[in-house]
């Protein structure tokens, strides 16, 4: 790869990804890259058509890649609760008939289809959405929604299912909603480098909190919780092996 270019890279523009843009932002590396913030389903098609070198993908893309790598050891991950990725709903599991899946996402809604077929074991009918569709929740409706929007939403209906505490139950395994991926294997002078910086955020969370805007209107102490107890950065050999399994799972959906 050319190194007279800027490395594209897109990023997921949720507050899960705050500790990653703050190091960034304020990084030497700023000066090789071009940081676009998306939404996941955008950071994805991003990486499918090799329109960036780099993203922070859902990891329900990966079988949509002739090829791929793994390029840090940092992630958006959960060990049990993860709080921004919900399955809400008016009546419990065993009364819901549709569920809206949500339209920003990849990996939730394929581990909603799990958790339906195999964990529940329960036949349901989904439904595709367009934005607004939180406001369709009623009678045996349920939805999913991630991301910043549940902040506001947690609290306001009977029934809140946190998918990465169902998929613990289920497996006894942490999780992995989106990790660090190219189709194209990049220098490792480079991501060496980038490891280091994102290393930094995940090891600087309260300055984060700090200096950064926040994009949702919660408390700092409540996004420091989100931040150092939700969401769960490392990616280990656990979740590698939660990776897997998903992915094996997928097939069978």
């Amino acid at each position: 790869m050319p190194q007279s270019r800027k490395f594209q890279i897109s990023i997921v523009n949720y507050a899960n990804t705050l500790p990653f843009k703050w190091a960034l932002k304020r990084s030497q590396l700023i000066d090789q890259i071009d940081l676009q913030e998306d939404i996941p389903s955008i950071c994805a098609q991003k990486l499918k058509f090799n329109r960036v070198d780099l993203a922070l993908v859902p990891v329900a893309l990966i079988p949509e890649l002739d090829h791929y790598f793994i390029e840090s050891n940092y992630c958006i991950g959960a060990n049990g609760k993860v709080e921004s990725v919900k399955l809400y709903s008016r009546v419990p599991i065993d009364q819901i008939t549709v569920v809206a899946l949500d339209y920003q996402s990849r990996t939730s809604v394929n581990l909603t289809k799990v958790l339906f077929k195999f964990f529940w074991k329960k036949e349901i009918q989904f439904s595709e959405t367009m934005p607004g569709y939180e406001d369709q929740i009623k009678g045996n409706k349920a939805a999913v929604v991630i991301g910043d929007r549940t902040f506001t939403l947690n609290g306001k209906f009977e029934y809140e299912y946190d998918l990465a505490e169902e998929w613990q139950k289920f497996t006894g395994l942490p999780f992995v909603f989106a990790a660090w991926l190219s189709t194209e294997k990049l220098p490792d002078v480079f991501m060496k480098e980038f490891n280091a910086v994102l290393k930094l955020g995940v090891e600087n969370i309260e300055q984060v909190i700090e200096e950064m805007e926040l994009p949702v209107d919660i408390s700092k102490s409540h996004m420091k919780d989100y931040l150092t107890k939700a969401i769960d950065y490392n990616l280990n050999e656990d979740k590698l092996k939660a990776l897997q399994l998903f992915l094996d799972y997928m097939k069978l959906i």
